[in-house]
């Protein structure tokens, strides 16, 4: 994959989105250099879309699966179609988690936080995966978070 494609293979990115490639391996994915994106909500910001975080949450094991977000459009998808739909910040754009990957995440119920500019998204995993990239098996990760921070710049797998 080309370093300047998204994590859907269609469009360029910002580069602080850009795939890191090193030795083969994409550093920001599957790295264990820490390079967090402090930059992303004012890029989510400079795009001119009205969303709110959504966290979306296994409805069963409370594991957090990932961070999208979402608009008024996404929110009524997701409410008529119960299946987790995001806006896609890169793409701007509708993106129904699992369209092209198969790993849909069925919803369970929606929650606003007290300020009403969050959101949390109830789901279940209809494949046991979630995130968009593989584990070593090839297999789509459970959650998106499958790292820890092991000390200052470095990330530990988990």
């Amino acid at each position: 994959m080309r370093a300047d494609i998204d994590a859907h293979g269609d469009r360029e990115l910002p580069s602080a989105y850009r795939r890191r490639e090193e030795h083969g391996v994409n550093e920001l994915e599957e790295g264990t250099r820490l390079d967090l994106d402090f930059g992303k909500l004012r890029a989510v910001a400079a795009t001119g879309s009205e969303v709110v975080p959504v966290v979306l949450q296994d409805a069963a094991s409370k594991d957090v699966l990932f961070i999208g977000y979402a608009n008024e459009q996404a929110l009524k998808a997701t409410l008529d179609e119960r299946i987790a739909v995001l806006w896609s910040t890169s793409r701007n754009e509708l993106w129904r988690k699992g369209a092209s990957s198969g790993d849909v995440l069925e919803l369970v119920d929606v929650r606003v936080n007290c300020e009403q500019n969050s959101l949390l998204y109830l789901v279940n995993r209809t494949t046991g995966g979630a995130c968009h990239t593989k584990d070593a098996s090839g297999k789509a990760r459970p959650t998106c978070y499958y790292r820890s921070v092991a000390g200052e710049g470095a990330l530990r797998h988990d």
